[in-house]
């Protein structure tokens, strides 16, 4: 630890944005709340711009209505919400929720995983797909699709609260968070932002536009997951663990993100390579 303190103050300063975008009494909108929306809101419409293009789908035959959309909006917001929170309860902080089962609810004061978020997320796709007879892989796939975006807009507003940041460091764009210590650290939330949010939305992009890899279900969503999970990984390396878990082996390496990381890439994977073109529809 005595390494630390011979770090630089700041390399950069730390931008000093209030997380509450306006308050009205004792009404509060935040950044990180408007990430969720904002990213839930571009999934839904860039899902339905993928939906109505013919050119993406078997023989020009469309997998779902717009409506069918519409309809799943809200269960993919009731997914995302119980699901991050139900996550993180259970696996960054199980021993303080048992001690205060009421501060399960306190979900304004943080608290989400995204790998429970996506749990379910699969969770509400399934019963919503089931319910409306729609192929389950082609609605993860084309939900999946705009995911990062949000991704990337949540990862901006935990760099907005100065939460989840990333370890002691020297290098040049380093910055001395307000609550992080006497020293400066990777603005790995930033890293993620551009990993999970920027870069897998355009490999996505890449995947359903110019290889039309829509036409094969379950390979977009597979790389999703794959996709996130090795981003997650590799920023893991940067990122201080939770306070409360710490590392799970050793001094500097395996996270909780690491161990729940894996399994994606190893779906994503599995997703990717077992996915087979659709039949093609048979003419009437």
């Amino acid at each position: 630890m005595s390494e630390y303190f011979l770090l630089p103050l700041a390399s950069l300063p730390f931008p000093n944005i209030d997380p509450v975008i306006v308050q009205i009494g004792p009404l509060a909108v935040h950044w990180y709340g408007v990430g969720y929306i904002v990213g839930i809101l571009f999934a839904w419409w860039y899902a339905k711009r993928l939906v109505t293009n013919l050119r993406l789908w078997p023989d020009g035959h469309l997998p779902m209505k717009p409506e069918d959309l519409d309809d799943f909006i809200v269960w993919a917001a009731i997914g995302v919400v119980l699901g991050g929170r139900t996550g993180y309860v259970l696996f960054y902080d199980l021993p303080r929720y048992i001690a205060h089962p009421l501060d399960i609810f306190a979900v304004w004061q943080g608290g989400m995983s995204f790998h429970g978020g996506l749990l379910g997320v699969i969770l509400a796709m399934t019963l919503f797909s089931l319910k409306r007879g729609i192929h389950t892989w082609t609605l993860f796939d084309v939900v999946s699709a705009g995911v990062p975006i949000g991704l990337g807009l949540v990862r901006v507003a935990n760099f907005i609260n100065s939460e989840l940041w990333g370890r002691p460091s020297d290098v040049p764009w380093a910055i001395e968070f307000p609550n992080g210590g006497p020293f400066t650290r990777h603005p790995s939330q930033l890293y993620e932002a551009l990993l999970e949010g920027l870069v897998l939305f355009l490999v996505l992009r890449f995947l359903t536009h110019s290889r039309l890899k829509l036409k094969t279900p379950r390979f977009v969503g597979g790389a999703f997951i794959c996709g996130y999970g090795l981003s997650r990984i590799f920023v893991e390396f940067f990122r201080e663990p939770d306070q409360q878990l710490g590392y799970l082996l050793g001094t500097s390496w395996l996270t909780m993100g690491m161990i729940l990381s894996t399994p994606m890439v190893l779906a994503g994977i599995w997703a990717m390579v077992t996915a087979k073109p659709a039949p093609q529809p048979r003419a009437a």
